[in-house]
């Protein structure tokens, strides 16, 4: 008989990735001018997927946009496109709704994410509890599993807590790159200083750097705080 750890790394996942439109997101990243930050959206959503779709125990990865070019891109990696029906969390249950057996909801800002860091994570995760990853700051949550039929995340402010707090378990260990989302140009540097980004992201970053005119050639900074 398998030991349970064992048993857990055998489970079959289904992955849910909520992707928005590359124009409306990472509007964080104050550095970056409006046609980078879409570039950098969606680089960081196919490094997440890539690393998805690499991650043993995946038997099956969602992307949920309303996105055209996201969801041609999803297709082409065989990944399953549902709609954005209204709402990060609601689009995501909804997703979930669709399946049986454990599913995991991954943030697709996570430009560094390996998937041996996804991995250990889920083979971490009990049948029939609901867990989380928090993010390297504590606060956030950059992943949510459960099992299909109490499929019940609350990603927004506080997350992390507001998990905690309705009865899911905290993943230990260091999960270096599934803890590490990118919401400030601060945050990008830090991941391309230690030579983490994931090979979309590191191609935009490569473009930029090697701009030529002084206006955009610079490292992305954050704006000085007021």
């Amino acid at each position: 008989m398998l030991a349970p750890m064992t048993q857990r790394m055998h489970r079959r996942w289904v992955a849910v990735v909520p992707v928005k439109s590359p124009s409306l997101g990472k509007s964080r990243l104050a550095g970056p001018r409006a046609g980078d930050r879409r570039a950098l959206a969606l680089a960081f959503a196919l490094d997440t997927l890539d690393a998805i779709r690499a991650t043993p125990g995946i038997a099956e990865a969602v992307v949920v946009t309303s996105d055209d070019e996201v969801a041609h891109l999803a297709q082409q990696r065989e990944c399953r496109v549902l709609p954005d029906v209204g709402g990060l969390n609601p689009s995501l249950i909804a997703a979930a709704g669709r399946f049986t057996g454990m599913v995991v909801a991954v943030c697709a800002d996570l430009p560094a994410l390996r998937p041996d860091d996804l991995a250990d994570a889920l083979a971490q995760v009990r049948d029939g509890e609901s867990a989380y990853v928090a993010d390297h700051l504590g606060s956030g949550t950059t992943t949510y599993a459960a099992p299909a039929g109490g499929f019940e995340p609350s990603f927004g402010p506080d997350s992390a807590r507001v998990h905690e707090s309705a009865g899911a378990v905290a993943l230990a260990g260091d999960l270096t790159t599934l803890r590490r989302d990118v919401d400030t140009a601060g945050d990008l540097e830090e991941l391309a200083a230690l030579g983490l980004l994931g090979r979309h992201t590191t191609g935009v970053w490569a473009d930029r750097r090697g701009a030529g005119d002084a206006e955009t050639a610079g490292p992305f900074r954050d704006p000085p705080s007021r």
